[in-house]
């Protein structure tokens, strides 16, 4: 049996980030991962490129049974603290849009920034460690496969249930179960959704194609591109707009801004074009002909139809069936309800010494790099207080 100060599962960014900041403060820290590499996620974000952080950051970007809970975490440790430890690294990067940063080369980069940084703090990292048993008496023990491991902290930082081939497992929420900790009802986020009947019928032959649009979910909208699949909508739009839609509720896309004008004005000034003609200049050739199928000139275009369908582009009502689940789901939302964790510390009100962190928790931010900020920021503040 060997005592530490402080026991970390999970070896992703939140993970890393506690264990960093927890050592360099003198604590003796084991880190454990299931996997046999660290960051798993962080080598596959942003194709290869990690996006790290981003500018934008800030508290009303990220979802939350209590919205104002992420915001001392987010305030004490920035997105410009990040940014710093990358650059005293000397790994060149790059806004992409939106605030969105990228590393120039590749996200192995981040990952062995963050394995040096725990180095010089004297963390102990051990990989393909599964963890059997957890129980808590005057410190907690932490049964493994590699051994037994005690410590008076013991931080949660096993993410959630998104992308299961990663390695993504529950133990954080059955961990908080254990220790009477309240869960949020987790449910994939960032995720494309499916579509059913004649939607699909439209979507599925524009496969591959992607557009500009507004999507819109519950009171949230989002300008970015939009992706038609095989089995309904991605993209950045639909990925965003996914984490606040509810089944059973509407998702609505604009796919042009204001289009009566323009259907008014080719009808006048080409009257012998199609319809579907027309509409190409405003949409993708593929979405006119899958929206205006058919030869009929403009000019013998109803006006009332043509108000009806520049409504229908204005604000194209939709019922999603549903989403593709953890599989494709960039990230969990719901976890660890944040009314049993104190947010200057992370840690749990009711079980002294335990921490949740990251994913885990009930704090999901936007797509483009606030989730990898949260990961940061929430382990930060526990490794301080450790």
């Amino acid at each position: 049996m060997t005592h530490y100060d402080a026991i970390i599962l999970g070896a992703g960014a939140a993970g890393l980030m506690c264990a960093i900041a927890a050592g360099q403060r003198g604590r003796r820290v084991l880190l454990l991962d299931h996997a046999d590499a660290p960051g798993k996620k962080i080598l596959i974000s942003g194709g290869g490129r990690c996006n790290f952080t981003n500018l934008g950051i800030a508290p009303d970007r990220f979802l939350s049974a209590n919205p104002h809970f992420a915001r001392s975490a987010l305030a004490r440790y920035t997105q410009h603290d990040f940014i710093a430890l990358v650059r005293k690294h000397g790994i060149p990067f790059h806004e992409k849009t939106l605030g969105q940063l990228f590393c120039d080369g590749s996200a192995r980069e981040i990952v062995a920034m963050l394995l040096a940084e725990c180095q010089a703090a004297g963390v102990e990292l051990r990989l393909s460690c599964r963890v059997t048993g957890v129980a808590r008496a005057e410190h907690f023990r932490v049964e493994t496969s590699l051994g037994t491991f005690t410590a008076p902290a013991l931080v949660l930082a096993t993410g959630g249930l998104s992308i299961p081939k990663m390695g993504a497992t529950g133990l954080a929420h059955e961990l908080a179960r254990q220790f009477a900790l309240p869960l949020v009802p987790p449910r994939p986020g960032l995720v494309p959704l499916t579509f059913e009947g004649e939607a699909l019928d439209l979507m599925r032959p524009l496969s591959g194609l992607a557009t500009p649009v507004v999507a819109t979910a519950g009171k949230r909208s989002f300008a970015e591109a939009m992706l038609f699949t095989h089995r309904g909508l991605s993209g950045p739009a639909i990925l965003q707009a996914s984490s606040y839609w509810q089944e059973g509720e509407p998702l609505t896309v604009a796919l042009a801004e204001d289009p009566l004008p323009q259907l008014l004005a080719a009808k006048k000034s080409r009257p012998n074009a199609t319809l579907r003609t027309a509409l190409s200049d405003l949409l993708p050739a593929r979405l006119a002909a899958a929206l205006a199928p058919g030869d009929t000139p403009m000019a013998q275009q109803r006006d009332k139809a043509l108000a009806d369908l520049a409504a229908t582009l204005r604000a194209w009502r939709l019922s999603p069936a549903g989403t593709e689940g953890y599989a494709k789901a960039e990230v969990t939302l719901g976890g660890i309800d944040t009314a049993a964790l104190d947010q200057k510390t992370m840690a749990a009100k009711s079980v002294p010494g335990l921490f949740a962190i990251g994913e885990a928790v009930d704090v999901t931010g936007w797509l483009g790099g606030y989730n990898f900020q949260w990961a940061w920021s929430s382990g930060w503040v526990a490794g301080q207080a450790i």
